[in-house]
């Protein structure tokens, strides 16, 4: 079924969407991927649409992404980063917001650290909102990007095994990339420290596996997440060097598999921790540059699926 938009006026997670919504998107993301590789790469298809990248956290690879969608589209775009704006003042979410839209902003794509802060937003506001990660709750069009780039490359996720491997307890990432995998029939695992596995994981519908070496071997494809020491504020196990040998993804561990299994990453990667640069770089295992390629054309699709919301 051809979608030229979406169910849903917003993308505030993988939750609110469909997997008609998911197939659309991957639709118009692989005509968008040409539209990228030719030596024209912009489209007049956001003309006159007014986009504003807002960020209440740190973000280089997210927002640049973004910032290339839309300009791919020719969409006007407006940056605006929080530790340098009138937020350091004790402006709120909303007055910074309404601000904004008084200059008639059409999209906000917008990272926060508060989770739930997008559906706030999108019941104050008329613009479309995107959410570009909220606290350790979702980060839907990673997780867009992430299975697109799985369905690339082994095909039909209908029955597929993946596992998401690393901090799963601090990680927005997992939860949409576990949300969005299970809409498509794909069978989902989780891997690493019983520490930095969620209590009740097992409610979402996914498996619980505590050695590596099992994990790899059942499945087809392998999200490997970083550890993410910002957001520990105690310590889930002895040291990166321990973590790296118990659960690290290496050249030797991927030899000892009787098949070729597909590595991911969402990046930034913390090279001899949670995988070796032998791996991330390895074209016979890698996607991760091909991620960082999906993530522009899949953001087009979800900003050009939205604009025929308005």
């Amino acid at each position: 079924m051809s979608q030229s938009s979406l169910s849903t006026k917003h993308l505030l997670g993988i939750k609110q969407i469909t997997s008609d919504d998911i197939y659309a998107i991957f639709k118009t993301a692989k005509d968008f991927k040409e539209v990228i590789n030719r030596p024209i790469k912009k489209v007049p298809s956001l003309r006159d649409i007014t986009v504003v990248n807002l960020f209440f956290e740190n973000s280089t690879r997210t927002r640049i992404s973004f910032e290339l969608a839309e300009k791919r589209l020719s969409a006007d775009v407006l940056n605006f980063t929080a530790s340098s704006s009138s937020v350091n003042k004790g402006e709120t979410l909303l007055d910074t917001v309404n601000n904004i839209l008084a200059m008639k902003v059409d999209m906000v794509v917008m990272r926060h650290p508060a989770p739930g802060a997008h559906h706030f937003l999108a019941n104050h506001i008329d613009a479309n909102i995107i959410n570009a990660g909220d606290g350790t709750h979702e980060h839907p069009t990673q997780a867009l990007l992430d299975t697109f780039s799985i369905q690339e490359r082994i095909g039909d996720l209908k029955d597929s095994n993946i596992v998401i491997i690393g901090d799963i307890l601090h990680s927005r990432v997992a939860l949409s990339n576990i949300l969005c995998l299970k809409k498509l029939g794909a069978n989902v695992k989780v891997c690493g420290p019983p520490t930095l596995i969620p209590k009740h994981i097992e409610e979402l519908g996914v498996g619980v596996e505590y050695n590596i070496d099992k994990a790899l071997q059942w499945c087809d494809a392998a999200n490997v997440l970083r550890i993410q020491l910002e957001r520990q504020e105690v310590k889930f196990f002895p040291s990166l060097r321990e973590y790296s040998i118990y659960f690290g993804i290496n050249a030797q561990r991927l030899e000892k598999l009787q098949k070729d299994i597909t590595i991911l990453h969402p990046g930034p990667i913390n090279r001899g921790v949670e995988i070796t640069s032998e791996v991330a770089d390895s074209l016979k295992h890698s996607i991760i540059l091909n991620q960082v390629e999906n993530g522009v054309a899949v953001r087009m699709a979800v900003l050009y699926l939205l604009s025929g919301k308005r």
